[in-house]
């Protein structure tokens, strides 16, 4: 038995902020600065009372119809956030009822960053590969803006929310070969909104500026970009090669890389350090922002729609994650 990408819909919500936008609460961020360091045009944002389950039960009603999926084949539900509705109950159960899907399914949620689709399709392929599931609803939603601080320019110009839905079956347009997987935890600290829950349940009120403006506060989500950076060139070209192995393949023989999409500067630092023509580089992060867990679903779409991906295509699939977690996998493209 073997495990397919069946379809792929996405949602972006309606609230927009513009590089223009942040460039009038931030004299310092100009559109120029913006636009040829990070890359991005506009990202979306949740509404105040709009949560990732919204998010997520607009793509998925999307991805329903694109396909003409009827949901009773649906078996069980994975729902990648770090952003879910309560502490308690599980995301995922309330989807179940919000989607009307039968009650004979399983729901999980994983609690994930942005390498949470590439997992999400490896314990969706386990569940088929093991005949636990025939179709598994995978869905990657985040709104991340709501743990931004309104002053953080950082964080704010690159973060967008968004929910992708996808569909792994016994069939479908993409079969999900071997996998490659990585974590190092003791990179936690530099990724992290770190009150709220059991190990600092209430706030710190701890909020501090740096020399150079930039905020970081434990009540709010805290990145420190230059470990950031450094975590991807170190990690993220030894998981390339590892997953080439994985899959008896080598790198001529991939015809798309698909990597997470975190903003121009950490893209192309990435593809010169591996030396990936940009013709087989694929970039979709100008009009959505870095979606975290649902960038790369949201790239394929694209990928698929202007037919960057053709039958037979074998695409590498590739991400870094806080936490630190990083995965990359194949998938090969069906006739």
């Amino acid at each position: 038995m073997k495990a397919y990408i069946k379809g792929i819909s996405y949602y972006l919500p309606e609230t927009i902020i513009t590089n223009e936008e942040i460039s009038r609460r931030f004299p310092e961020w100009s559109v120029e600065k913006i636009i040829s360091k990070i890359g991005i045009l506009k990202r979306h944002v949740a509404g105040e009372h709009e949560t990732a389950s919204d998010l997520a039960c607009k793509a998925t009603e999307k991805l329903l119809t694109e396909y003409n999926i009827d949901k009773s084949t649906i078996d069980y539900i994975i729902f990648v956030t770090q952003s879910p509705d309560y502490i308690l109950p599980t995301t995922a159960c309330i989807l179940q009822d919000r989607l009307g899907l039968s009650t004979s399914i399983g729901a999980i949620d994983v609690n994930q960053g942005c390498s949470g689709f590439i997992m999400g399709i490896s314990l969706a392929k386990g569940l088929i590969l093991g005949g636990m599931a025939k179709n598994v609803l995978l869905i990657t939603a985040e709104t991340y803006s709501k743990y931004i601080h309104p002053k953080d320019k950082g964080n704010m110009t690159i973060f967008g929310d968004a929910a992708a839905a996808t569909l792994i079956s016994t069939e479908g347009i993409a079969e999900i070969k071997n996998f490659s997987f990585g974590t190092d935890g003791r990179g936690a600290p530099n990724l992290i909104v770190k009150t709220g829950a059991q190990r600092f349940l209430k706030p710190m009120n701890d909020l501090v500026f740096d020399e150079k403006g930039n905020l970081k506060s434990s009540d709010h989500l805290f990145m420190d970009g230059a470990a950031i950076v450094n975590y991807t060139l170190d990690y993220i070209p030894p998981l390339v090669v590892d997953t080439l192995e994985k899959n008896g393949i080598e790198k001529k023989d991939v015809d798309l890389f698909v990597f997470h999409q975190a903003n121009k500067f950490i893209m192309d630092l990435l593809r010169k350090k591996l030396r990936i023509d940009e013709d087989k580089f694929y970039k979709y992060y100008e009009e959505t922002g870095n979606t975290v867990s649902s960038t790369i679903p949201i790239a394929l779409y694209h990928a698929m729609s202007k037919s960057v991906v053709k039958s037979n295509s074998k695409v590498l699939i590739a991400a870094q994650g806080l936490g630190y977690s990083w995965a990359g996998a194949i998938l090969e493209f069906t006739d």
